[in-house]
């Protein structure tokens, strides 16, 4: 049987290649295989991704290596403060120059002589992208976005990040071949990386040529996502609402935890602390949410709003509920079995994701640029608002049962909690009753009339007829 989560049945993962060549080089396979290889990582959704690095040609220090890093998942972008790339180093090898990011740390390099100190001697080097604007000499291809990686889904020409860097062995070491790192990391929460392991060596082109070239040696690292190590709590719920029923089904009790246990959270008229709030854009805070039974940062409302002959008509609200920080490029993801008869959405971007050949029920939502795709922090203007105009399919719709709120949805890449089917808002059964027993009442009535008035008839007619007495 297929399996109807449009997760459950794929794993994010990160690719990492790392390849001595001779020549800059940057591609991946739309089927996640590397063609052409470097070292790094990729957040993906049915794709292999990655980001790769290359020992290009020696110099005069060791080697010149380009880093690139690749987001291929659909939807999961990596928002700011962005990427942090760290490996550990199994000898003693030390970054001399590096363009197009930066290393936290310099480190100790007491051991280095001469006057101009190397890049970084970290023996765990932790790597951060440049920021936009950053200066001419020190940018490469693909650099300078804050970190900040797009879904392929949104925007595909922002999807990837590159950095170039020299590398450098202590001089008290006569051993001088290159070798992987190992324990990769690519700091972003819910992401775990495995070992290195050899693949076979990439072919690439020289840059402007037809000639094809070999790297000597490549590798793979893959890291896998998990949204239980990303998030203590789910972090967003669905409530619903339809026009046919006075039930409102608010987001379940304790949906992303409960009042005074984890999650702070500011009671209605109140204003949080300027303490609460981050201090610089590197700075991660946790959310600081309005005081609610369900405590999520994230509120997605999907109300039926009418239904016509052939169309039907939902409007969704999106809500931040969180006081400390804003939702760039944010996205939801739903799950519905009518979205493959979307005529049209208000509001926002659309597009569906085809997960199965025959099957198209999932669909990804964002918001409009310089518009709505910025989710601001809770307040007046903290929800963005559309609505969705669907065709009647007379093959499976229906108001019975809840069918036409949706299955799962998804904000930024994870799960909300959807309140209990047995609560969804329901056709009310008073209508029903009432109807029933108005059309039983009404039915004899109507016969009795009849009755009345063929029994008239027949009276007057036999009057008629009747000869007069004499």
């Amino acid at each position: 049987m297929v399996p109807r989560d449009p997760m459950e049945s794929v794993a994010y993962q990160v690719g990492v290649s790392w390849e001595p060549l001779d020549r800059e080089v940057i591609h991946v396979n739309p089927d996640g295989s590397f063609k052409n290889g470097r070292v790094g990582y990729g957040v993906i959704f049915r794709n292999y991704a990655g980001a790769a690095l290359d020992a290009m040609a020696g110099c005069r220090t060791g080697r010149s290596v380009m880093v690139s890093i690749f987001n291929l998942q659909q939807y999961r972008h990596v928002d700011r403060p962005g990427w942090k790339l760290g490996w550990e180093w199994r000898g003693d090898e030390a970054i001399w120059r590096m363009t197009g990011a930066e290393a936290t740390e310099q480190g100790n390099c007491s051991w280095f002589r001469g006057a101009e100190l190397p890049h970084s001697c970290e023996k765990m080097p932790i790597i951060t992208d440049l920021l936009p604007g950053a200066p001419y000499q020190l940018q490469v291809p693909d650099c300078c976005k804050g970190g900040v990686l797009f879904s392929m889904m949104q925007n595909p020409l922002w999807n990837k990040a590159s950095f170039k860097m020299d590398i450098m062995k202590a001089p008290l070491h006569n051993k001088t071949e290159l070798m992987i790192p190992k324990n990769f990391s690519i700091g972003i929460p819910g992401y775990t990386c495995g070992s290195p392991f050899k693949v076979s060596p990439t072919k690439y082109r020289a840059g402007g040529t037809r000639r094809w070239m070999q790297a000597f040696l490549s590798w793979n690292i893959t890291c896998i996502y998990s949204q239980l190590r990303a998030f203590r709590h789910p972090t967003c719920c669905v409530s619903l609402s339809a026009f046919y029923s006075e039930t409102i089904v608010e987001c379940s009790r304790c949906s992303c935890g409960c009042q005074g246990v984890g999650t702070k959270c500011v009671n209605p008229g109140d204003s949080p602390s300027t303490l609460l709030f981050p201090h610089s854009d590197e700075e991660i805070v946790p959310p600081t949410v309005a005081c609610s039974q369900h405590m999520c940062p994230i509120r997605v409302h999907w109300h039926v709003k009418l239904s016509y002959k052939d169309y039907w008509r939902v409007k969704v609200t999106v809500t931040n509920l969180n006081f400390v920080k804003n939702y760039t490029s944010w996205n939801i993801v739903v799950q519905h079995p009518n979205l493959q008869s979307v005529v049209q959405v208000f509001n926002l971007q659309y597009k569906s994701i085809n997960l199965y050949d025959t099957i198209n029920d999932t669909g990804v939502f964002w918001g409009i640029p310089f518009y709505n795709d910025i989710l601001l922090q809770s307040g007046e203007d903290g929800n963005v608002q559309a609505e969705i105009l669907l065709k009647k399919d007379r093959g499976m719709f229906t108001f019975k049962e809840g069918w036409t709120f949706p299955r799962r949805i998804y904000f930024n890449g994870d799960e909300c909690v959807l309140p209990p089917p047995e609560i969804y808002p329901r056709i009310p059964q008073q209508n029903q009753s009432s109807s029933f027993s108005l059309y039983y009442i009404f039915l004899p009535l109507i016969a009795f009339t009849i009755c009345l008035l063929y029994i008239r008839a027949y009276v007057w007619n036999q009057n008629i007829i009747r000869p007069t007495p004499e």
